[in-house]
């Protein structure tokens, strides 16, 4: 994807000022898609949950926790992906926000891989039988349109098996290790001098 269409002002800004903006506009370019790949796919249609996040008409932000069998989040091509509403608190403040503005940020973690996938995209919700068919138990169903996937560093995730915390995190006396993606000789050149820290 061209950097330009990526990124705005704002992001922008920031790159200038922590001195990341070749190394941004490389993985715009590089690794943000506007479809996901097969393996994407095969990862999402695994997955037990989902992050789903809107904005209210007054530009104000909202994340919201979806959770169901893994398989819940349909993938019925490598551009949409079909989330399940099930019964919950009746406020609707996800789908609400998501038919009023008809924009969606996703996020996926996945427990059995260290990686993350965030989805962007327009979306619509949908409540005709023929819509909620494919999906048992669902009341709606928030069907999105892919513009933009990409993958993030995993670095700060922690071990859900053994609750241990990343050895990435920063903390007193610790030095954390670099990245492995780092290290790779694409990112020669690109990564900010930055000071060690203790």
């Amino acid at each position: 994807m061209k950097p330009e269409d990526f990124y705005h002002d704002g992001s922008r800004e920031l790159q200038h000022r922590f001195g990341t903006e070749e190394l941004a506009a490389h993985l715009a370019r590089a690794y943000v898609l506007d479809e996901l790949e097969e393996a994407h796919a095969e990862w999402i249609r695994g997955a037990d949950a989902v992050y789903v996040a809107t904005l209210d008409p007054q530009g104000f932000p909202e994340c919201s926790y979806k959770g169901g069998l893994p398989g819940f989040v349909r993938v019925p091509d490598l551009r949409t992906l079909e989330i399940p509403s099930y019964d919950g608190n009746g406020m609707y403040r996800t789908l609400g926000n998501a038919a009023a503005g008809r924009r969606v940020g996703l996020l996926f973690l996945f427990p059995a891989r260290r990686a993350k996938l965030r989805v962007n995209g327009t979306c619509e919700v949908l409540a005709d039988p023929a819509a909620l068919a494919p999906h048992h138990g669902a009341e709606a169903v928030l069907r999105v349109g892919v513009t933009a996937v990409f993958e993030n560093c995993p670095r700060y995730l922690h071990d859900p098996e053994t609750g241990e915390h990343s050895a990435h995190c920063p903390r007193p006396g610790h030095r954390p290790p670099e990245p492995d993606w780092k290290k790779k000789p694409e990112y020669d050149g690109l990564l900010p001098v930055r000071e060690p820290r203790s």
